[in-house]
């Protein structure tokens, strides 16, 4: 019934909202697993199973030579971690908590802080497990060398920068129709498998078949983090801005339509 106001500068207010992203960043890390270590090494297990099962499927069918000539496993891991981080990112954003979530009624949080916590927690689990990887194979072969590594890494920030783009469009859509977004949600990340340009390389695909890829942020971030990783290859049918335009623009729309989400969604909404 009493309360106490207090004014802040907006310098105070911003150091306080920054805080408040740092500790629900922190709680958003240990959610997966109670002990942050255990967590991370079952990120870097899930990244090195599936370098091993593609670099097997690859020898298998006999096509290891249509990669980009160079190191065959730094080819496989360029698609693997730009794949895995657009996708983490894209779920961790999707399924913060709305604006009915319990734990909204704690000032000042808010679904904005909410949305950035989701999306940097799973920054900071990706980047500390591809350097962990990088640097473990690095030890073992000696084989890791980019030829331009600050390119390389500003491509696995665009991937994460369009999966949290994506899925704040999901995070809008998700109180109005929660299984026919989840579906979609789901349908998409299982498309990226193949869609996402991974297990090929695009200067070699025919032209008839590039529209199935190229409006995939991912195709053109996977793309052009080989150009950036192989001294012998320069993509032709990718573009550095495209996933940067599709990224300002589904989060755009996405916190448009999360702002005229959060003034019609009702607790009751939950038990649909």
């Amino acid at each position: 019934m009493f309360q106490h106001a207090r004014s802040q500068s907006g310098v105070s207010a911003a150091l306080s909202i920054l805080r408040l992203i740092f500790v629900n960043t922190v709680r958003h890390v240990r959610k997966s697993h109670g002990n942050p270590l255990l967590g991370l090494l079952v990120n870097i297990t899930q990244a090195m199973i599936l370098v091993a099962v593609f670099t097997f499927m690859y020898s298998i069918l006999g096509v290891r030579g249509t990669a980009i000539q160079g190191d065959f496993i730094l080819f496989i891991m360029s698609g693997i971690f730009l794949f895995l981080t657009h996708n983490k990112a894209l779920g961790a954003v999707a399924g913060a908590e709305t604006a009915a979530s319990p734990m909204m009624q704690h000032a000042p949080m808010n679904t904005a802080i909410a949305l950035t916590s989701a999306a940097l927690s799973t920054l900071y689990t990706q980047i500390l497990s591809v350097t962990v990887i990088l640097v473990g194979y690095e030890l073992l072969s000696g084989a890791v060398e980019f030829q331009n590594l600050t390119g390389a890494f500003g491509m696995l920030m665009m991937a994460w920068a369009s999966g949290a783009a994506i899925g704040t469009v999901v995070f809008a859509a998700k109180p109005w129709a929660p299984r026919f977004v989840q579906i979609v949600q789901t349908i998409y990340t299982r498309a990226n498998m193949f869609t996402s340009g991974k297990m090929f390389v695009a200067n070699q695909t025919p032209g008839y078949m590039l529209a199935m890829f190229t409006w995939n942020p991912l195709f053109h971030t996977i793309d052009q983090a080989r150009g950036f990783t192989f001294v012998n290859y320069n993509p032709h049918n990718s573009s550095v801005t495209y996933p940067i335009y599709f990224s300002l623009v589904f989060i755009t729309i996405g916190l448009l339509a999360e702002f005229f989400t959060r003034r019609r969604i009702s607790l009751s909404w939950s038990a649909r």
